[in-house]
């Protein structure tokens, strides 16, 4: 599993004092309320950003860091992304996941037919939608409680129960 985990990726900066527009990559944008401390990657390592203010404009975040003040150094962390310890990151409830401990888990059947991979979690209005790739195809599969039956993180996998006519 990763260690740290992207909350969000700066798209730009916001006024000349050094705050940042921040998309978020989570479904609920005021856990940046919560959020004291982040890392941005630099250089292959990652910088600690401490937060002092948050605000919110729309779907986008607003971020103030303490060391960064003006908009040239603002400027800097352009589409860079946003990065929490996973410690520090909120407490899912029982069987919530992160998107980013999903990717790569192996996706087969009750039978134990393996249907592939997980390539990427599309979050849609109603329900997430699963991207499972093998060598042969990529199938799209809801993300309902009704097919998935069970998530096994330390296993690796995932088993569903397709409903009739999906692959």
């Amino acid at each position: 599993m990763l260690e740290y985990i992207s909350i969000g990726q700066i798209v730009n900066t916001h006024g000349i004092r050094g705050e940042v527009k921040v998309y978020p990559l989570t479904d609920d944008i005021k856990r940046f309320d919560k959020v004291d401390r982040v890392y941005v990657e630099e250089n292959d390592e990652l910088m600690p950003l401490d937060v002092t203010n948050v605000k919110y404009m729309k779907n986008m975040v607003i971020i103030k860091f303490k060391t960064i003040n003006d908009i040239n150094s603002a400027e800097k962390l352009r589409n860079k992304y946003i990065k929490v310890h996973r410690k520090d990151a909120v407490k899912l409830p029982k069987d919530a996941y992160l998107i980013c401990d999903l990717i790569g888990l192996t996706v087969m059947t009750k039978s134990g037919e393996i249907l592939g991979k997980v390539k990427d979690v599309f979050q849609t209005g109603s329900n997430d939608v699963f991207v499972v790739k093998s060598e042969e195809r990529e199938i799209l599969i809801p993300g309902l409680k009704s097919i998935f039956k069970k998530v096994d993180l330390e296993a690796q996998e995932i088993i569903v129960e397709l409903p009739e006519g999906l692959i």
